[in-house]
């Protein structure tokens, strides 16, 4: 048999096995997505879901934990979608950067209070938890709350929650998880963050 042909029929039996699973994949429902690990681009692939909401007319709504003191360009980027898009960012700032436990746990609780609002109305096509797994790994937020709030939701809102050290109980309960692995990053080569790709 030639390559060509070796080719068409392994893409044929390729074919075959995904037109199966697509028959099979019947239920339709808001899904749980956690994006984790050492490695950058969790934030990044959250919001180019929020992205692809957007074009198709959805409401989104972004709340920021921990790092909401950094302003940032993506906010400003999606200003432009006028009410499709509610943007907080509730943070003060990296942990090490606070150094206040009962500070940080007050405003990580202030943010998750205005989740819940976002995670209960159905208005929201997808809510983005930026950074909520840092929030309960500190134990500023209880994971038990979380999987509550993300069990009760609105049957066709997805939810995505990002940072590194997602809980076993949240992964278990995600119906996708993206892990990011740091194979290199540039600073640790002495090189500072770059505008448009970390900010």
């Amino acid at each position: 048999m030639s390559e060509a042909n070796e080719h068409k029929t392994k893409m044929q039996r390729v074919k075959a096995s995904v037109d199966r699973r697509i028959e099979a994949a019947q239920e339709e429902r808001g899904i749980l997505i956690v994006f984790t690990g050492a490695g950058k681009g969790k934030t990044t692939a959250a919001l180019g879901m929020v992205l692809r909401c957007l074009g198709h007319g959805m409401k989104v709504a972004v709340v920021q934990f921990i790092k909401g003191a950094i302003d940032t360009a993506e906010q400003r980027a999606l200003r432009e979608f006028g009410d499709l898009v509610t943007f907080l960012r509730l943070g003060e700032g990296y942990t090490w950067e606070t150094q206040d436990r009962e500070r940080d746990t007050q405003v990580a609780q202030a943010a998750w209070s205005k989740a819940v609002e976002y995670l209960q109305a159905p208005e929201y096509a997808m809510v983005v938890l930026d950074e909520l797994n840092i929030a309960v790994q500190h134990g500023y937020i209880d994971a038990a709350q979380v999987l509550a709030a993300v069990r009760n939701r609105p049957v066709m809102q997805h939810v995505v929650i990002t940072g590194r050290g997602a809980k076993p109980e949240l992964l278990e309960a995600a119906d996708l998880v993206s892990e990011m692995n740091m194979v290199k990053h540039p600073f640790r080569k002495g090189i500072k963050a770059q505008k448009g790709v970390e900010f």
